[in-house]
């Protein structure tokens, strides 16, 4: 991720909301557009400093502008409403009308004001595309706008690739594509809901390509997790090497991907051997679990596995996934910040050992 700097500790991208800004978030309406963004811009201004105390040499904004993570395509796109999921009664936003642009530059502006608030590296991160259609696409809500999930996946991917090209205009370090949905295919338990789980999984890949494929000038990463976050809201734990998708890991025209390695199900470090060499690997060296805290030594034993396989400039060290699962998750900031000083000794140690 740097070329001055090996072992460079790094965010996922999502941090813990405390009440004020869940609070915030939820009465947005009772404030002024003025007062919004100034008590928001100042609680962001917390949240880096958080990381700059921690000593990240990659941060990001938490995401505390976003009223939700996957939902931000609404800011970015017409065509979206915003409902109630029958299933569990959560908010639910879900496409109705031809998606067409509406404030192309959210993201990016997000960049600008994470600016001027730290010299570090910045990390901004956007929903795959394939992931949105699992999300928001419905088979009785939908089908007048995109009568198939796929056609709507597609039509996101002009939207999501204007915000990457004006993410590299603004100076951003890094632009990294969320792709939980392609890593479900390592659980042979999905794979299993799919015809063609191969098909299925290809199609993910090519659209996160359509939308950073020839952009230069900006790092570009994409980050797999097993639903690290709705493991810990209690849902399914997604087990499984990534093995079965090592061949759609090898098309991806990315410069980095991220992998989670803290939990006994994600397989063997041998699948590195497997990537190509360009590739950067974001070692998911670091539990998001909250309740856990792992060691100094723990995290330095997971990365020396990891160079077994990959050489030490290939390697980032990482939380497995973001730590906020979901946007109204209670998880402690305090043993956030923990997790980060732990993550950055490490890195400090294993720079001193092999740098």
């Amino acid at each position: 991720m740097s070329d001055t700097i090996l072992f460079p500790a790094s965010i996922i991208g999502s941090m813990p909301r405390p009440n004020f800004v869940r609070d915030l978030i939820a009465e947005s309406s009772s404030h002024s557009p003025e007062d919004y963004q100034r008590l928001m811009g100042s609680a962001i201004h917390y949240i880096v400093a958080l990381q700059d105390a921690a000593g990240l040499d990659v941060v990001s904004d938490g995401e505390w502008w976003r009223k939700s993570y996957i939902g931000v395509i609404a800011e970015l796109a017409h065509g979206f409403e915003l409902g109630t999921n029958p299933a569990d009664g959560r908010p639910w936003t879900i496409v109705v009308d031809k998606l067409s642009p509406k404030q192309p530059g959210f993201i990016a502006q997000e960049i600008s004001f994470l600016k001027t608030l730290t010299n570090k590296q910045l990390k901004a991160t956007l929903p795959a595309p394939a992931l949105l259609g699992e999300r928001m696409w419905d088979p009785e809500e939908s089908t007048k706008a995109y009568p198939t999930r796929e056609e709507f996946v597609a039509a996101c991917v002009p939207i999501l690739r204007r915000e990457v090209e004006l993410l590299r205009a603004e100076g951003v370090s890094i632009v990294q594509i969320d792709d939980p949905h392609l890593c479900l295919f390592v659980d042979p338990d999905v794979r299993a809901q799919y015809d063609d789980p191969q098909r299925a999984s290809d199609f993910a890949v090519d659209m996160d390509n359509q939308v950073v494929d020839g952009i230069e000038g900006v790092r570009l990463a994409v980050h797999l997790c097993r639903r690290a976050g709705a493991r810990a809201r209690g849902e399914a734990d997604h087990r499984g090497g990534y093995d079965p998708i090592l061949k759609q890991l090898g098309r991806l025209k990315v410069d980095h991907i991220t992998m989670e390695f803290t939990t006994p199900g994600a397989g063997d470090m041998s699948v590195f051997r497997e990537l190509p060499e360009h590739v950067e690997v974001g070692l998911g060296c670091v539990s998001c679990q909250p309740g856990q805290v792992d060691s100094v030594d723990t995290i330095v034993n997971r990365v020396e596995a990891a160079l077994g396989y990959l050489s030490a400039d290939r390697i980032t060290l990482n939380p497995d996934c973001g730590f906020a699962p979901g946007s109204a998750a209670d998880v402690s900031i305090d043993e956030v910040y923990l997790k980060l000083q732990n993550e950055v000794e490490a890195a400090t140690r294993l720079r001193e050992k092999y740098g």
